[in-house]
């Protein structure tokens, strides 16, 4: 037959027929009923599959749920709307819980990983800094909720704390060398010191002097941005 080729074979869905259509879509378009399959079979992923945003949660204290700010002016909506303007397509999740130990991360960590997220910040210990709890527990509590997230498929930028010399200097270096080493045991980017810029400046923090202000909240987004950008990859679309 004139315009039709010569390699289909009946049944296997793998000819071509006229026009060099699969034999299966040519037999679609005579039979309506089978189109929707056979576009189904043929098509790629489609717009909505493609188009999902990367979800990011911030795991993590009070400095990631924004204590003492507005909604609007807490950590991880300042930095979602950071990458936005980078081009990222990006929901930020906020998980983080005033006053939170990383005991307390292990114990909630199933019920935040509810959400799925594809990206995590994890940022605690601070609260067991200031308790002067034992840096060995910590440091057990950390890879607890890093081997869980790495099961889950979940990719890590540890966020690291470091001591302040109210417990001596022994427990400072301890302390300061469990985000390093779990960075190492996970094979994990790190960002060393979450407050690095803000901390103890009074014109960055709130009245206590833990908490930063909105201005702090701009330095650390500002700080924490290469980090966030290279754990993930190149921006879906062009910068705002």
């Amino acid at each position: 037959m004139p315009g039709l080729s010569g390699s289909h074979r009946a049944g296997d869905g793998r000819g071509t027929w006229g026009y060099g259509l699969p034999s299966r879509l040519f037999n679609a378009l005579r039979h309506p009923a089978l189109l929707f399959v056979a576009i189904l079979m043929t098509a790629g992923p489609s717009a909505a599959a493609q188009a999902a945003p990367i979800k990011l949660m911030a795991f993590g204290d009070s400095l990631s749920a924004g204590f003492g700010v507005e909604p609007n002016e807490a950590y991880p909506t300042r930095l979602q709307a950071a990458l936005k303007a980078k081009g990222y397509d990006v929901t930020i999740i906020n998980a983080g819980v005033s006053g939170d130990t990383t005991a307390g991360g292990v114990a909630r960590l199933d019920w935040a990983l509810g959400d799925h997220p594809d990206y995590a910040l994890v940022e605690l210990g601070a609260n067991d800094m200031l308790r002067g709890l034992d840096p060995d527990e910590v440091k057990a509590n950390l890879d607890k909720i890093l081997a869980a997230l790495d099961a889950a498929k979940v990719k890590v930028l540890l966020i690291g704390m470091q001591s302040s010399l109210n417990w001596g200097a022994d427990y400072k270096r301890r302390f300061d060398r469990i985000y390093p080493d779990l960075a190492t045991q996970h094979h994990l980017p790190l960002y060393p010191f979450f407050l690095d810029g803000v901390a103890l400046d009074p014109k960055l923090n709130q009245a206590d002097m833990l908490h930063p202000n909105p201005a702090g909240v701009d330095v650390l987004v500002a700080r924490t941005l290469p980090a966030v950008t290279k754990l993930l990859g190149p921006p879906t679309a062009p910068p705002s």
